[in-house]
Order: structure tokens, then sequence, then C-alpha cells
């Protein structure tokens, strides 16, 4: 039986001693999908394997897997290209941008001197890595470079430059005192020496285009249908002739060619072995004993029995929306659209939705082949029957319109119910973006590019499910050039961004289906939105009634928002302004806000694109954190959707490179108090130089802390279910070693708790 731990051995040992920039923490972990995996290596009957977002170690005996991504160590995501020394347990690990991780028992180490290198414009993408003892040759858009793992810096650099074009090196490995490099042009090998670094001292063994190549002893190359031994003078062709060589490996014992369809296998002097298939697509394999194992584009680590062995995650990497219900189930959206308001991003993997279904992740058959083009927005679970799902397909082709599936728990499968095509009669009118419920469990979409005669695709939609008839019945606003986003349900009405104009729409359903007595209320520039705005994009209405509201260049806040926005003439939204050195300045100006969310205390998650994400006070006023790529395990900056599990107070951070979570420190916050929690505790100033939080609080909290005599040292109102105590007392200055008594009340005094905190300084 398989066993998932986040403790690993060999080159995943002791991760909690981060070298060079440290941005993940236990907090953390990643909804990664690790079914892509680009290259693996063999280690005493183990395997290490990379895929897209994170390397993982599959021990074959105990069936263990550990893992390990931007989440618990690792700096990036997007790997490219990575190898493994299992004499001595070093790993190094090249991504798109550029940068390296080198993975050791004792940490990981971040590279970045190939990103901010100048005087190359090109690619900078680690094409291949490989590893010879204590140095690594890595290919990239210029040539080779040789890296010392010892030292984690690099030697020289071969800068392949014909006719004032740089070529790249496609793949490249060291044999004895000699590099051998495949390009585009041909084999090229140059002994390590002084004059490495001029490409016209490069020999060209062999012309053609090569695309792979690896040595253990002896060396093997190849082209897309030819692979080749060579012990040096003429290449030697191996027996077999393929469709589209996808990797090259040797190891002590065996050549291995991955083809597009099957793996062969040679011994080291080039005789033929055997030929496996493993059913689908593979990036690489390897041989461990007698046995093959590929590593397949959809299935993680696959063996001759058809046997995986891969972290689980969801299918695919890419996300767009989440949506959380039931006993810890998520509904994750894969689609996306340019320019975040019109033309549909078309994912040639068509990858469709990923289901977690509170034990494992679960991929629908229905998207497996389908020549249907999805581009889905959004995906719901209906309450009234949580196993049936719908999802919105946004394109421009064939089939766009709203689906309707049931999901099967026996065979873990969903089987395609209906298709709802919302009379798509235009290649561009009625897409559907996203879909929310009422309190009676009424089912609405928000509609794109609606409309007829001369209106025809300029209107702003919404369709409503007859459950009886088992329709949509679809009424047009009269917001013109109707682009719309996923709306939000609150107090009878839908809340619904519009992003390609400076307008936002709060829609009044009059609790029924009927569409006929349905009312629009449209804010515009004249209710306060920027006067350069573009459009709406994101909505979340808070504990006091307020919506906030997220443009394209900026937030506003509808202060009473039920209250006001009925008499849309009346109604104003406003910035929140903030001190910044004595001077007043609007938050978030000039920004444009992709998703914001509320947790049980109040407080505010803001997805800023290209900026990360902030958690704000109740007010706005302060920023708690601020989360971005560069200090957190967050894949992207910009982040399309957040959701916060208000029972757990785990925060879910979407976006097309992935899904990571943070565990948040408010939940189920309430006028009483929950589970009191301090930590750290101890507090051991060698250790942690921190604030202490403190969790569990009730809404409003009244805060006194007194040292052993008694004596008040610091108070506090806390809001929001949790408070955070940097160790000063009332005069601003650090507390000095002991036991400190918290002594809390919530609003009324009707409920009481206390702690202890014990300082050591």
């Amino acid at each position: 039986m398989k066993k998932l731990s986040l403790i690993s051995l060999g080159i995943l040992a002791s991760l909690q001693i981060a070298n060079a920039q440290t941005i993940s923490s236990k907090k953390w972990a990643d909804l990664f999908s690790y079914n892509n995996v680009l290259a693996m290596k063999e280690d005493n009957g183990k395997i290490v394997a990379a895929a897209e977002n994170g390397i993982f170690y599959y021990t074959i005996s105990t069936g263990e897997i550990t893992k390990l991504s931007k989440a618990n160590g690792l700096h990036e995501v997007k790997i490219s290209a990575f190898d493994y020394n299992p004499q001595t347990k070093i790993g190094l690990i090249g991504y798109q941008n550029g940068s390296l991780d080198v993975v050791t028992p004792d940490g990981v180490t971040y590279v970045v001197d190939i990103p901010i290198a100048t005087g190359y414009n090109g690619s900078k993408k680690i094409n291949h890595i490989s590893i010879t003892g204590d140095l690594a040759v890595i290919s990239v858009g210029y040539g080779v470079s040789i890296f010392d793992l010892k030292k984690k810096e690099f030697k020289d650099s071969a800068f392949f430059i014909s006719g004032g074009v740089y070529q790249a090196s496609n793949e490249a490995t060291i044999l004895g005192n000699k590099v051998f490099s495949v390009t585009n042009t041909g084999l090229k090998t140059h002994e390590m020496n002084t004059t490495f670094p001029v490409f016209t001292t490069w020999a060209t063994e062999m012309p053609g285009s090569f695309k792979h190549i690896d040595s253990e002893g002896v060396l093997s190359f190849s082209s897309a249908t030819t692979a080749y031994l060579y012990n040096g003078g003429t290449p030697v062709a191996l027996s077999q002739t393929f469709t589209d060589v996808h990797d090259v490996v040797v190891n002590n014992n065996n050549i291995i060619v991955t083809d597009l369809s099957r793996v062969y296998t040679f011994n080291t002097s080039g005789t033929f072995g055997n030929a496996v298939a493993f059913g689908e697509e593979c990036n690489t394999a390897t041989t461990i004993g007698s046995s093959v194992y590929g590593g397949t584009i959809l299935s993680g680590i696959k063996n001759e029995s058809s046997n995986t062995f891969k972290p689980d995650g969801p299918y695919f990497n890419y996300a767009y929306k989440i949506s959380l219900y039931g006993d810890n189930q998520i509904l994750v959206s894969s689609g996306g659209r340019e320019g975040r308001f019109n033309v549909p991003i078309i994912n040639t993997k068509n990858p469709g939705f990923y289901f977690f279904n509170g034990m494992e992740w679960i991929y629908p058959s229905y998207f497996i082949g389908n020549t249907t083009s999805f581009n889905i927005l959004d995906v719901v679970s209906d309450p009234a029957d949580p196993n049936d799902i719908f999802f919105t397909n946004y394109n421009n082709n064939v089939g766009r319109g709203i689906y309707k599936m049931k999901y099967n728990a026996s065979s873990k499968d969903f089987a395609f119910t209906k298709y709802y095509d919302l009379g798509t009669d235009s290649p561009v009118t009625r897409r559907p973006v996203g879909l929310t419920f009422d309190d009676s469990n009424n089912l609405f979409a928000s509609i794109a590019f609606s409309g007829e005669g001369a209106a025809l695709g300029a209107l702003t939609a919404v369709g409503a499910y007859d459950r009886t008839a088992d329709n949509f019945l679809i009424s047009n606003t009269t917001s013109l050039f109707g682009a719309a986003q996923k709306p939000l349900y609150y107090e009878g009405l839908l809340w619904m961004p519009i992003p390609r104009i400076n307008s936002f729409i709060a829609y009044d359903t009059k609790k029924t289906l009927s569409i006929s007595d349905d009312t629009a209320y449209i804010l515009n520039q004249s209710n306060g939105f920027a006067t350069a705005s573009g459009g709406t994009i994101s909505v979340a209405i808070d504990k006091s009634g307020d919506a906030w509201i997220g443009s394209d260049i900026g937030l506003r806040v509808l202060s009473n928002a039920i209250s006001v926005i009925k008499t849309p003439a009346d109604a104003v939204v406003e910035p929140i302004i903030i001190e910044q050195n004595g001077l007043g300045e609007e938050l978030f100006r000039d920004s444009q806000i992709l998703q914001i969310e509320v947790d049980a205390g109040d407080h505010k998650w803001v997805s800023v694109d290209g900026g990360g994400v902030y958690y704000l006070s109740a007010d706005g006023q302060r920023t708690i954190k601020h989360f971005t790529k560069e200090n957190s395990p967050l894949p992207t900056n910009s982040i399309t959707d957040i959701k916060v599990d208000r029972k757990t107070g785990k925060v879910y951070f979407v976006s097309y490179s992935g899904i990571v979570t943070y565990q948040g420190d408010v939940a189920d916050v309430t006028s009483d108090f929950g589970n009191v929690l301090v930590y750290p505790n101890p507090v051991v100033y060698s250790n942690f130089k921190g604030k202490v939080t403190i969790k569990g609080l009730a809404e409003v909290t009244n805060i006194r802390i007194a040292d052993a005599a008694g004596n008040v040292v610091h108070s506090a109102v806390a809001r929001g279910g949790y408070y955070e105590w940097d160790l000063n007392n009332q005069r601003g200055k650090r507390v000095a070693s002991g036991i400190y008594f918290v002594l809390m009340t919530n609003e009324d005094g009707s409920d009481k708790a206390t702690a202890k905190i014990a300082v050591v300084n």
C-alpha cells in the first residue's frame, strides 16, 4: 500500500534547514499535479522524479512517496530540467525562468545567476541538466554552462554563436573530461579547458539535428527517429527505428530510448533487449534491475503492470476558479480568458474540471479524448443534490453552454447528463461565465455577449435554471458591451461585476425563477468608479453588509450595499484612503483587483494582478500580510481565485500555475470563544523573534496580559478572532523572561477564556 508523508529521506531530508531565500512554512501546502513526470533517476531501489511543479521520491519496496515543492522547500514552479547524483544525494532542478535549486540533504539553495545575467536576451529556460560527479552541465538557449555542485557556483560557459545567432544546446552531458552537446546543427564536443568558452574551438562530431543525449560509461544520443551509440569514432545507429524519440537515458546496465508509444532497452554495447508499451505517452523511462519504469505525461510513474505511483493531486495544474462544499470536497475549473473578459484561453490539453471527493482527486473520464473544446470558467455542486454538477463552457466554438453531470461515488466518475446551449445562434453570443445558488437552491448563471437584433452580443444576461422544465430562462440586462463575471448571491440579489465597461450590476430575481419581473440595478462612473476604469472584475460582501468591488484600476466600497443599491442614483462607491508618509493615498490605486474574499473574522484577502495577495484588516486600513511569489509559496503573482474554508481557516489560492493552500489563523469566528490556542509557546528568543499568535478568540475580545505578580503588562481589543502580541509591555519594551497570563472576555462579558505564555529571552 502506498504511503504519503511530508517527512522525506535522501535528497528530501532536513528540509526545515533552508538555505538562501526561505519562503515556505508548515502553514503552506500544495495541491499541484504530479502526473507529468519530466525526468527520473534511480537510487538504490528508489526513484527520484521531477514533475511540473515539484519533485517526488518513490521507494519501490515500501510504496512510500515523499514530495518537495514550493510549499515546503523549493523556490519556483514550472520545472523544465532535473538530474540527481545518487552517490552524493544532490539534485539540481532547472526552471523555465532560468533559475536553479540545488537540493542537498542539508537544504535547498536558490541560484539566480542565469535569470539576472545581462548580454543575452533570448530564452533562459533550462533545457536540460546532466550531473557527473560534482559537476553539472546545463543546457540553455545560449549554449552550455558548467555548474560546480559543491561550491554551488558556475564555472565556464560556452556561448554557441554562429553567424551572429545563438544556437541552443538541446541537451548535453559530460563523459571523461569532455562535454558533448546535441544541437539542431550537430553533435558538438569540447574538452573542459581554457578554450572551452570559444565556440569556434568546438568540434562537430556528427552533423544533423539531434535532441537527446546521456552518458554513464558509454554515450548515446538521438535525432527524432534514430538513436546512436558513441564510443569515439563514428557513431553507430541502434537497431530500432523510432517514431518520435522523447528521451535517451543511460545507466550502468542499459540504454533506454523512450519513443512516442514504447520504451526500448539496449545493453551498453547497443544490443537490443526488449520493448515495453505503457499504454500512454511517456516523457522518459529508466530501468531498475530487470524492470522498466515509465515517466508518463498523465499518470506519474508507471511500471510494466500498469501500476502508477505519484503524490495525489489534480489531473493538471491549470486552474481558474474553485468551489468548496460538503465535507472537504473541492471542484476546480481550468478555463481562462485573455484580457480578463473576452477571448477564451485555448488549452490544447482540454482539461475540463477536477474533483476532490474529500479523500482523493478524481478526473472525469468524460474529458479524456473528448473532441469538444472545453474552456470551463466555473463548476459547482447543486446543494439540492450534491452529486449533480453544473459547469460553464465559455468558448467561440460548438459546445459552448452549460453542462450537467452526475457523480457516481461507486465508480468514482461522472456521467454526462445534459447540455444546455442557451440559444447560442451566433459564434460569439451567450457565453456562460459563472454559476451561483440562492438561499432556496435556485441556480443562476451570468452570461456574456447576449442580446437580439441591433444589440446582438452586446448585453450582459442572467440565466435562471428551471428545474421542472430542465432548461435555462434567459433575461438580458441593459448593460452594453456585455461581458460578465461570476455572480455573488447576497440578500436576494445577484451581485455581478461587468469587466468590459465601467459598470456593476446588482440583479434582483425577486426570489423567483420568473424573469418577467426581474430588475437590474446598474452602477457606473457617476456612482464613483474611477474615470479611466475599463470595468469591474471582483466583488465580496463583508459582515457589515458593505460590498467591496474590485476594478481594473482600483478598489471601491459600497457601504450598506443592500440598503442603497435599489436607488442607484443615490449610491456612492468610495475608495479606501490610507495614510502613507503622512499623506492620504488610495488603497490599490491603478491596480487590477482579480479577487476579494472575506474570512470568518471579516478580514479581506485581495488578489492584485501581478502584485500577489494582500490580507487586510476588516476596514482595509492595515495590511496584515502580503504574499508574493518571491516571499511565499504562491506559484505566481496573479491569483485568479481565493476561497476560505470558514470552518478551518484554510485559504485556497488558485492560479493558472496551480493551487496552494495557507492555514490561516481565523476560523469559525462567533461572539463566543472557540478553542483558544497560543503559538509559539514557549517563546524562545533565540529560535523565534516574531509575534505570538492567539487564535480561537471571539469576534470582539478584550485582552489583558499580566505577569506572575499580577501586574498588567499589555492590554488590547482584538477583532476578527485572533491577535498577535509583539511581546512588548505598555511602554514598548520587550517583557522579561517568565510566565504571562492572558485574561480574555468577549464583547459583552458573557464568555471568558485564559491562556499562559512562557517567554525565554
